[in-house]
């Protein structure tokens, strides 16, 4: 997984007069260079490891209000965060945890239907949803998750959408041969080369996608979406990103 570097400021802003050093450090180290070893350790697994040390040290402040907010961004759902509280409880004292489900339900209060709907589109499908796709995630709008399946021979993974998610307009390059592979696993989803009409994409759905041409895929407006992504070997090979799909464009979908 690409190293997704962390930019922190609130050292500097909240203590940049008064104690410089100590910002620098929160800003540049603690942010800048360790939480940002997310190739070593991934984003969603420092939060809960942070989490877990707030919460057993009684620190249920401002503190751990923040940090239960990125554990959140960092892909970890309501249903994951009651498990690792109740967990948590038996080893760092049970009043401890209650202080902190308190934070926990505000912080999980808004969209618990999509988390929940996560964990119901996983028992649907076959194959892992796996990890938040940290690496990619400014060429998506919406939230999506990424399962490496193969990488030998033909690499290929499991890409998962929620509702409304899509990816950027963007070109598989290849002087011979490359492009992709897209088969449906489930939900409804779309694919759209440019100037051309969108094709749904359901379970079963087969797509190939020539090199060298610019297109879109992600789930449909109602729907969780998921598709396995085969990438097709070829000469000189290289992913080129370019504009979001225009809401426009998508939201006349069906």
């Amino acid at each position: 997984m690409a190293q997704q570097k962390i930019v922190q400021t609130a050292g500097r802003d909240q203590l940049g007069q008064f104690a410089p050093e100590f910002a620098r450090l929160n800003d540049d180290i603690l942010f800048g260079e360790v939480w940002s070893r997310n190739d070593l350790l991934s984003l969603r697994d420092r939060s809960l490891i942070t989490v877990t040390a707030l919460v057993a040290q009684g620190l249920t402040d401002s503190s751990l209000t923040f940090h239960l907010q990125e554990a959140r961004k960092n892909g970890i759902t309501r249903t994951e965060i009651s498990e690792a509280l109740t967990h948590i409880a038996f080893y760092a004292g049970w009043p401890k945890a209650w202080a902190a489900f308190r934070q926990a339900t505000q912080v999980w209060a808004e969209g618990c239907e999509g988390e929940d709907g996560l964990a119901e589109f996983q028992r649907k499908i076959i194959f892992p949803v796996g990890r938040p796709n940290e690496a990619y995630a400014e060429y998506f709008s919406g939230r999506s998750w990424l399962a490496p399946l193969s990488t030998a021979r033909i690499p290929f993974f499991n890409v998962t959408f929620e509702p409304g998610c899509r990816n950027n307009w963007h070109i598989h390059k290849a002087s011979k041969g490359g492009g992709q592979m897209l088969v449906g696993i489930g939900g409804r989803g779309w694919y759209q080369e440019e100037g051309k009409e969108a094709v749904e994409i359901l379970p079963g759905t087969v797509i190939n996608i020539p090199a060298n041409v610019k297109h879109w895929h992600g789930a449909a407006g109602d729907s969780w979406f998921a598709h396995l992504a085969f990438e097709i070997p070829g000469e000189d090979g290289s992913n080129v990103w370019l504009e979001p799909v225009d809401d426009k464009l998508y939201n006349a979908l069906p």
